[in-house]
């Protein structure tokens, strides 16, 4: 019998973890025909995340958990999943039923039945989100399609169904800067997209601040794309073309009309614009190379303290 592996990601998740346990068990009973196995993350949670998912183990064998030393973050998380599961499908999804368990027999169907390697899930409404975050993130989603070469869909969800050539591939991706939303394009295979409208959480508060979300937008972006050290460059071109036709424009002013004591509120203006564009250019350069240094570090992406999985079950 074939086995389908759920992989949950948790981060002071226990208010909600019985809720998704139950509905889970719902849409497992549907699926007539398949194991199931569900691998909780505990990235480093401060709550009662581990005591509850122990609990659920200890009367449910189909129960596995995977518990860090840290918070090593989500993309950590997934990781973790996809290296302890060892089902036949491999499914990620969030433990706050945003994404919900009710599409699996409908995924599942368009992997077996319709010859797709992963089913993915996007929102088509963001009903409950802020509006400045909703915003934020359909630019960021617009300036990914234009300066990256992978498929990165708007509203794109982690939820996901996979089968296990298309996660071992996945696996082969051992960066430690990971941006799954991209490596899942990236790897290539025939995804299937299905939407939903946006679902509140069921219970507890999300992770993601407004300030988390940027600096992931960022990694994304010096991930899968060149574009700022391109626009870097171009940036600087510009810079010395606009300084070269100042300085033959100061040249053929003072010998027509002479060097009058003038126009230092403006010279002060182009220095401070000159010098923010050097400081940000820098600054561009500095992550990509700062991500290159973690890169050669060579440290694991996740530190497991203890699990309830088996080196033989993996």
């Amino acid at each position: 019998m074939e086995k389908i592996s759920v992989i949950v990601p948790c981060y002071n998740e226990e208010e909600v973890l019985p809720l998704f346990y139950e509905e889970m068990n719902r849409v497992a009973g549907l699926m007539d025909g398949y194991d199931f196995e569900y691998v909780f993350v505990d990235d480093g949670s401060r709550d009662a995340t581990l005591c509850v998912v122990k609990e659920l183990a200890a009367r449910d064998q189909r129960v596995k958990y995977v518990s860090f030393s840290r918070n090593f973050g989500k993309e950590a998380a997934m990781f973790a999943g996809f290296t302890y599961a060892s089902g036949d499908y491999v499914a990620v999804m969030d433990a706050d039923l945003q994404d919900p368990p009710a599409l699996l027999p409908e995924m599942m169907d368009a992997i077996k039945n319709e010859g797709y390697d992963s089913v993915a899930t996007r929102r088509v409404t963001r009903k409950g989100e802020p509006v400045i975050r909703s915003f934020f993130a359909r630019c960021f989603y617009r300036l990914m399609r234009r300066i990256s070469k992978t498929e990165i869909v708007d509203g794109a969800r982690d939820y996901r169904l996979m089968t296990r050539q298309f996660v071992d591939s996945l696996l082969s991706l051992s960066e430690y800067n990971r941006f799954s939303k991209g490596l899942y394009g990236w790897v290539g295979y025939r995804t299937k997209w299905i939407e939903f409208e946006n679902v509140e959480r069921a219970a507890g508060e999300t992770k993601w601040s407004f300030w988390k979300l940027l600096l992931y937008s960022i990694e994304g972006i010096v991930a899968f794309s060149a574009a700022p050290l391109a626009i870097a460059a171009v940036t600087g071109i510009l810079c010395c073309l606009l300084a070269f036709v100042f300085i033959l424009f100061i040249v053929v002013r003072t010998l027509m009309f002479g060097d009058p004591v003038a126009g230092w509120p403006s010279m002060i203006c182009v220095i401070l614009l000159t010098g923010g564009l050097q400081l940000l250019c820098i600054g561009i350069l500095g992550e990509y190379l700062a991500k290159t240094y973690l890169e050669v570090k060579n440290r694991p992406i996740f530190i497991c303290k203890e699990s309830n999985i088996r080196e033989n079950d993996r």
